[in-house]
């Protein structure tokens, strides 16, 4: 089906993006996947094309466009390419911890942080999960007690991506009791004295991207580097959570897609009993399904897309295209493991990379059993707690 999201300027957006992937990060993927890390080379190469930068203002080196159509575009030519994993950081960095720089940081902080954010000469993190806390963030348990000019941090998180990399890690601290208005966001810094990065994880999948535990120890984090005001923490995370969501959604259905194209291309070419093994009845058929499939949750993602650049996207629309997205693409990809035989289980191939890449999609961002408690709060189905609140 046809697709009416892009305009022209993203498809020549996508063409610079394809071009890139394919000198700066394809031939050097495999050793980054050995690494565990993608090098900071990567956010500067990807800063100088103007990618990290898109809706930082002008005054601080971006190009100011709201548009979350760019990101889209790269996160298909990443999953079209096979090395999504390289390109999570840097999406990260510009769909997830830009919008709360954007939204809540002080001229100063602006003028202290935009540029290098937007050139990639510093890296962005965001440190929410912690070692006994996944999904609920009024369980968050690291604390930031005020001692003048300072807090004092004490707490580890855990699961944090870009934590080796990250130069500004924007995290959830504890500022008073209350399990909502006692959060706050704070930008940790590199140099901080107190705050350490533990062991990089060493995960299913996703061998390229850079996983970390963090500690902060009598960590001493200006007052300067609070993010919006104390207490407002867990109402700034759950609004920019559905721009969160549908980024992995996109991920997710990119990544389908793109199994799903390298499966076509190998029933093509492979035979069997005489005739290419996509013309066997089962295999078109479970074929049929896949399209059908990817092609009509694509239009849902596109629609949310353009609900999102109209600030209309609702949080249990995000909800949905998360746990649909990421759903269908395990799904989808197991599917097109079977289909290729045994090379699908071979690591030299991108289908079986992208088997153990996708897994985790399910996980982060908020598991699919969160996705779905979120919509069904939404549906009113208790009357007795809407009478209470």
């Amino acid at each position: 089906m046809k697709r009416t999201l892009f305009d022209t300027e993203h498809d020549d957006y996508r063409t610079s993006i394809r071009t890139f992937l394919s000198k700066e990060v394809v031939p050097q993927y495999p050793d980054w996947e050995v690494d565990g890390i993608v090098p900071r080379t990567l956010f500067t190469r990807l800063g100088a094309l103007g990618a990290l930068g898109i809706p930082v203002p002008q005054e601080y080196g971006g190009a100011g466009i709201h548009d979350f159509r760019y990101s889209v575009v790269l996160h298909e030519e990443a999953a079209a390419a096979g090395v999504s994993p390289a390109l999570l950081g840097p999406a990260l960095h510009t769909d997830i911890c830009l919008p709360y720089l954007l939204s809540l940081a002080d001229d100063e902080q602006k003028d202290r942080w935009l540029p290098g954010l937007a050139s990639g000469e510093l890296i962005a993190a965001i440190a929410m999960t912690e070692p006994g806390t996944g999904s609920d963030l009024s369980g968050i348990r690291t604390r930031a007690v005020r001692d003048g000019d300072h807090y004092v941090v004490e707490g580890a998180k855990t699961f944090i991506t870009n934590g080796i990399n990250a130069d500004i890690v924007i995290t959830a601290v504890r500022t008073g009791p209350h399990p909502h208005r006692g959060l706050s966001l704070l930008a940790v810094e590199r140099d901080t004295v107190g705050f350490t990065r533990g062991r990089r994880l060493h995960k299913v999948g996703m061998h390229a991207q850079d996983t970390a535990e963090l500690a902060f120890t009598e960590a001493r984090v200006p007052r300067a580097n609070l993010l919006g005001a104390e207490g407002t923490g867990f109402a700034e995370l759950t609004r920019n959570l559905a721009q969160e969501r549908l980024s992995i959604a996109v991920m997710g259905l990119a990544q389908a897609t793109a199994a799903l194209s390298w499966t076509l291309t190998y029933v093509r070419e492979r035979h069997a009993f005489g005739r290419p093994i996509g013309a066997q009845q089962t295999v078109s058929h479970k074929l049929a399904e896949l399209v059908t499939a990817t092609d009509v949750a694509q239009q849902y993602i596109d629609r949310c897309v353009s609900d999102l650049n109209d600030g209309t996207l609702t949080a249990p629309d995000a909800a949905k295209a998360k746990w649909w997205c990421t759903e269908l693409q395990g799904s989808v990809v197991d599917a097109c493991v079977q289909l290729h035989g045994g090379y699908g289980y071979m690591l030299d191939q991108p289908i079986a990379r992208a088997w153990a890449d996708g897994r985790v999609s399910r996980i982060y961002g908020g598991t699919t059993e969160i996705m779905k408690e979120i919509i069904g709060r939404s549906l009113d189905l208790d009357p007795t707690a809407a009478a209470g609140r």
